[in-house]
């Protein structure tokens, strides 16, 4: 493998330890660019004829505020098994594309007003009916358009990848990783729509769901692709297939700290989101477990009222903070990341990129309220 002494913007190979940070900042403006370029180019020749010319230019936001963490992940895992490649790099960015799809859908599931500080695509496309006075429901055009819209990012998503320029050959290998990734995702948010908090389902379920919905394709598929069109062997895919699921999970365990605590910069939804729309995470399922009956009883009272206002949102974040189930989440965290490093630690995986992958734990978990 080829690893340079330091970042650079065509991104041939891994630079320097401490220089990993511009040589990631370097990959996302990278893949971004040709996420934007992509997109501008089929809204020439496919959105233009839709007749709703906001289309575009929505998808367009949505797509630029992305961390491309699933992009770096997928070439991380090319570069274990091959050298820095044009077309490996071009082909990360279809994992961009299906995580608009994700977030699109997962807005108008959620009933989600915004996201990464603008309104959700879901609302401003049902403004844009609105502002046109055109029959029907605005809301429901609004919700229709998201949804087609991430249909589109879900089709294009193979494209990209179709068309990087890897072989026949390596896009054959990642296929199964791909199409486990796609289908782990969609009936991942099946089951997430199943759960109910009032139901107390157990810790366990409600992270099996957070595998498949969220860490998943997050971490460990978007490794196992990379990795696999790269030729990597089975002992590697193994290694990455072991500190993937860690990884996914602490980081899905750390975006349940965020989806009640965190604030609308750090989410990119808003404040307490998931008090609000009363979700079974791991933290309300582990304050719920904690709670002695005077306040498992307010935690009933808070999730059966209809409308919570701020006060009502404070006191229940107050009371979670009671139970110790923050510090309960917190530990379940450090104990993945200290799973995924032991996983490296035994593996035949270059030094370099070890420490890479160690840095993008850190990245995923280590995000502040």
């Amino acid at each position: 493998m080829t690893v340079v002494a330091a970042a650079c913007t065509s991104t041939t190979g891994l630079p320097a330890i401490d220089q990993f940070d511009s040589w990631r900042a370097d990959l996302r403006r990278t893949v971004l660019a040709q996420v934007t370029e992509f997109i501008a180019a089929r809204c020439a020749d496919t959105l233009s004829d839709c007749g709703v010319d906001a289309a575009g230019e929505t998808l367009l936001e949505f797509v630029n505020g992305g961390k491309c963490l699933r992009s770096t992940f997928m070439y991380l895992g090319w570069l274990c098994g091959a050298p820095a490649n044009d077309a490996a790099l071009s082909a990360t960015a279809s994992l961009e594309l299906i995580h608009a799809f994700a977030l699109l859908q997962d807005d108008v599931m959620d009933n989600s007003p915004s996201r990464r500080g603008r309104s959700a695509a879901h609302v401003q496309l049902a403004a844009w009916h609105e502002q046109r006075g055109l029959p029907g429901s605005s809301r429901r055009f609004g919700e229709s358009a998201a949804v087609l819209l991430g249909d589109l990012c879900l089709i294009w998503a193979e494209r990209v990848l179709r068309e990087s320029g890897l072989g026949a050959e390596q896009l054959e290998r990642g296929w199964p990783h791909y199409d486990a990734m796609r289908t782990e995702l969609a009936t991942g948010q099946f089951a997430d729509l199943a759960l109910d908090i009032r139901q107390s389902p157990t810790l366990e379920s409600v992270l099996r769901v957070a595998r498949m919905k969220s860490g998943n394709y997050t971490v460990r598929r978007p490794l196992e692709i990379g990795a696999a069109m790269a030729g990597c062997d089975e002992r590697t895919l193994a290694t990455l297939g072991e500190y993937g699921v860690a990884v996914g999970e602490a980081f899905q365990l750390r975006d349940d700290i965020l989806g009640i605590f965190g604030s609308t910069g750090t989410t990119g939804k808003p404040n307490g989101g998931d008090l609000v729309e009363r979700k079974a995470t791991t933290v309300m399922i582990t304050a719920l477990q904690m709670a002695d009956p005077s306040t498992r009883s307010q935690f009933v009272e808070l999730i059966n009222t209809d409308h919570l206002d701020d006060a009502d949102l404070e006191r229940w974040r107050s009371l979670i903070l009671a139970t110790g189930a923050v510090q309960r989440i917190e530990a379940l965290i450090a104990e993945r990341i200290r799973a995924a490093q032991q996983a490296l630690d035994g593996s035949d995986i270059d030094g370099v990129i070890r420490a890479a992958l160690l840095d993008m734990a850190s990245v995923c978990t280590s995000r502040a309220a």
